[in-house]
């Protein structure tokens, strides 16, 4: 099950997603609300935190987190305050109950990742990929909007017609013609 916390905030936070299973994990940690509560409201313990990039909306409650349930914080960059474990392009890495695969995806910010699962079709795309064709930022530090293109483009070679969940890092997830909304993305970030 996948289930973002952060639904209904009216804060600066970024979606805050629980995948419960084998490997109950937090992927990213939200900011400025008690995401500890709401975890405690649905399950007892969290086992990791994965974090999709390290701009602060993503990660202003990590240590609240750690604190609370001593948990590790994997990530791409180690030397990111918080970060325990590195997290490498190609990895793989047990989110719920599936694998996802992970894809080092530059652009809004250097350390960004997306997550791919492909049996069940799940793609976490943080701030890369939005729904109906939105594009993560490209005017903060790290921000490079050729590198972004290249970015999605490599996500969108990734998936096909099968993906089923596409869960952003803002905004509502995608669950019904997925793909598409990566192929408008991909296409608003080359010429919008």
């Amino acid at each position: 099950m996948i289930r973002n916390l952060a639904a209904g905030q009216q804060v600066f936070t970024s979606n805050v997603f629980l995948v419960e299973g084998d490997r109950t994990v937090l992927v990213d940690v939200g900011n400025d609300f008690d995401v500890v509560s709401a975890v405690e409201e649905s399950v007892p313990d969290v086992d990791a935190v994965v974090l999709t990039h390290t701009h602060p909306d993503h990660v202003g409650t990590l240590s609240e987190v750690v604190d609370a349930f001593d948990v590790d914080v994997w990530g791409y960059d180690t030397d990111a305050a918080g970060v325990d474990h590195a997290i490498a392009d190609e990895d793989t890495v047990a989110l719920g109950d599936h694998d996802y695969t992970v894809m080092h995806t530059p652009g809004h910010k250097n350390d960004h990742v997306c997550l791919y699962a492909r049996g069940p079709g799940i793609l976490f795309a943080g701030d890369l990929i939005f729904a109906n064709g939105g594009f993560g930022r490209t005017d903060l530090e790290e921000g490079d909007r050729e590198l972004l293109v290249d970015s999605i483009d490599r996500v969108q070679d990734a998936v096909d017609d099968s993906l089923s969940a596409l869960h952003c890092g803002h905004g509502p997830s995608v669950e019904s013609d997925a793909s598409h909304h990566v192929e408008l993305a991909a296409q608003a970030a080359r010429f919008g």
